[in-house]
């Protein structure tokens, strides 16, 4: 149960990553720009990954009706974010901590992992409607008006993952760093949930003690 114990610290650990590095990228090519543009969503805010990208998506966008991008404090998420992810933190390393000591077993591992999952959910959720809004709430006077050929509003939603074409820009939309470091410590909790129970079934051998 130690070892197993050992890696339900690490993994909530991991995601003090999302504290550094960005949780998602969408970037933008097109055949005027040799350099996509591209943002960076991070848990308190979103940043451009070159210097000017963010101003340049705000300029595009004004031609098509698209709201320039929110500022770190135009979104509750932004303030929210940082604040569970660092109460997950917690929670994560003090079962783990108890685990270790014998306190609690792998069944409170499990429960962590199951719910940072719906937390995940919950936010991948958020963060599509979001672009929903973003990308069908357009300004009816905008400077472009573009429609579908049977008439309805063309509508500019990014994927939430993976690749899209939009007029002559292909946007693709990945995880970035912060969620890959995320994703793994919560495979390491669900290693040591699985440790946990392998070690306390009945007929387990005990763990070796070291001096």
């Amino acid at each position: 149960m130690k070892k197993a114990s050992v890696l339900m610290i690490l993994g909530p650990l991991l995601l003090l990553g999302l504290y550094v590095f960005p949780l998602w990228n969408i970037m933008l090519g097109a055949p005027q720009y040799p350099d996509p543009l591209g943002m960076n969503i991070h848990i308190d805010g979103i940043r451009g990954v070159g210097e000017f990208d963010i101003q340049n998506i705000d300029g595009l966008n004004h031609y098509i009706g698209m709201r320039t991008l929110p500022k770190d404090d135009e979104m509750w998420e932004f303030s929210t974010f940082p604040l569970i992810i660092g109460a997950m933190v917690a929670l994560g390393v003090l079962i783990g901590l108890l685990g270790y000591f014998g306190k609690v077993n792998y069944k409170w591992f499990l429960g962590w992992f199951i719910l940072m999952s719906v937390l995940g959910v919950l936010g991948m959720y958020d963060f599509n409607a979001w672009m929903v809004d973003y990308g069908t709430n357009l300004d009816p006077n905008a400077i472009m008006k573009l429609t579908h050929p049977d008439g309805t509003p063309m509508t500019y939603k990014p994927p939430l993952l993976g690749h899209v074409k939009m007029l002559n820009f292909d946007v693709t939309s990945l995880p970035a760093t912060g969620a890959w470091m995320m994703f793994a410590g919560m495979t390491l909790t669900l290693v040591a949930a699985w440790l946990g129970w392998k070690t306390t079934r009945p007929g387990a051998a005990p763990e070796a003690v070291v001096a």
